[in-house]
């Protein structure tokens, strides 16, 4: 505990109960001094014989050393649930022998007849009171109208919907929009208010020229414009396809990739890498860090505090800036520009992420091209699994790619596949490559992430426009 600043010390009141629930202390710096102090009193015999003296004690202190950090305990003991049964005249009988197991038992262990005994699933998230802020009262926008209760939705929205004005297309619907919705122009026209934006609706107009059919990843990894006002842009310049191979890209209005075989290469593959003891490394000895992870999640009692903001060695080594800063600030042409990675796949290079979203056209590796251009000149139906492919071709783009992940680990981390501790040294080089810059990579996603909230980018943008 005293290793990680962000733990809190438990307290077992019945360390061997595994039901005890325990108490917690909140760790504190401080600048004492651990003091050993020794107490001489002479018997009580020898002040008979001899005279009475002033001080008949006598105190000798000595420094042990200096306390920088302390545990204290500031919380409210919570509820202890005991394996108990209470009999039908209200005596209360231990049920420990008879739920816990501490020895290897035999099978009638497990099939005696016990009383129905459910702990709970969860204990006070809280063990301090706090102030209960009631929400208030919801300040909707004018013209705006609470929706119809009805017996299949008794629980109204709580905020008005974003009116960003996205048009969202199915794979199955007949037509496409050849023109954005009149309220996403009037919105981008309201937040198009200088130059800088009127740069960037226009660098957004020629990548669509370029190619009709574009991820939101990779339109921020080829101009810079802030996610709030691509929100807005995007929907005034293309529409959303939901379903089909083009699910999850933003498609040029009036271009239909139904209706255009050329169009393949924009199709979307959902790309996730391949973890687990068959093939050869486990979750936890991914390189690959994830969006999210259960294994990360930290329980209501840990302390999140904000680490020191001070001037490190790797800082001085990268060197200080003209104002004495660490680093400089990036320039604005670049400051909301995502990296590559996020969007192309390369030979050799790890994704960033455990899933991603690749458009087929960016994965740019002779081999896996030669896979999507098997059945050029010869396509004749597009279908809403494969598109214009041919048919399993996603799967045999999945196990290529993973083929090349795994020699990839394979020859950054050898350990991992001859069963022996991999060093350090290996897993940061790795996890460097992985990702490119790692400390760059946190920077620049620290405020705008490749995805804001959901491992499926599908599901992401569907929350951002509704």
């Amino acid at each position: 505990i005293y290793a990680d600043p962000a733990k809190r010390l438990e307290l077992y009141f019945r360390p061997k109960d595994p039901y005890c629930h325990p108490v917690c202390a909140n760790r504190f710096p401080t600048s004492t001094m651990l003091l050993r102090v020794r107490r001489r009193s002479k018997k009580k015999q020898q002040l008979e014989a001899e005279e009475q003296r002033e001080s008949e004690v006598q105190f000798e202190m000595e420094i042990l050393g200096i306390v920088t950090t302390v545990y204290k305990f500031q919380g409210m003991s919570d509820f202890q649930y005991l394996a108990m049964h209470s009999g039908p005249d209200g005596k209360q009988t231990s049920m420990y022998d008879k739920v816990l197991m501490l020895k290897p038992e035999k099978e009638e262990f497990f099939n005696k007849d016990l009383p129905l005994y459910i702990p709970p699933p969860i204990f006070s998230r809280l063990d301090t009171p706090v102030d209960y802020f009631y929400r208030p009262d919801i300040q909707h926008r004018e013209g705006y109208n609470n929706p119809q209760v009805s017996g299949e939705n008794l629980i109204g929205l709580s905020r008005a919907r974003r009116p960003h004005n996205a048009i969202f297309v199915n794979f199955d619907d007949e037509e496409i929009p050849t023109k954005p919705l009149d309220a996403a122009v009037q919105n981008w026209k309201k937040v198009c208010t200088n130059p800088v934006d009127k740069k960037v609706e226009e660098e957004l107009r020629k990548l669509f020229e370029e190619r009709p059919v574009w991820s939101r990843n990779a339109v921020k990894a080829n101009i810079s414009v802030h996610p709030d006002k691509l929100k807005v842009l995007l929907p005034y310049l293309a529409y959303y396809m939901l379903t089909g191979p083009w699910r999850s890209l933003w498609v040029r209005f009036g271009y239909d990739p139904r209706k255009h075989p050329e169009a393949k290469i924009y199709q979307v593959l959902d790309f996730r890498i391949r973890c687990g003891m068959k093939y050869g490394y486990a979750a936890t000895d991914m390189p690959v860090k994830a969006k999210r992870s259960t294994y990360n999640y930290s329980l209501p009692i840990t302390v999140k505090k904000q680490g020191s903001h001070t001037v490190s060695v790797h800082d001085l080594k990268q060197g200080l800036g003209s104002a004495g800063t660490s680093g400089a600030k990036k320039p604005p042409s670049s400051r909301y520009k995502l990296k590559e990675s996020i969007y192309i796949f390369r030979e050799g290079a790890l994704p960033p992420y455990r899933q991603m979203f690749y458009q087929l056209c960016d994965l740019n590796v002779e081999s896996l091209q030669k896979i999507i251009h098997r059945n050029d000149g010869t396509e004749s139906e597009c279908t809403e699994r494969d598109g214009w492919c041919l048919a399993k071709t996603s799967d045999d783009l999945r196990d290529s790619m993973s083929l090349m992940i795994k020699q990839i680990i394979r020859s950054t981390r050898p350990a991992l596949f001859s069963n022996t501790t991999s060093s350090e040294d290996g897993k940061e080089q790795l996890a460097y490559e992985s990702a490119e810059d790692e400390d760059d990579e946190e920077e620049e996603e620290e405020e705008f992430k490749p995805s804001d909230g959901s491992e499926n980018e599908m599901e992401t943008e569907i929350l951002d426009y509704v």
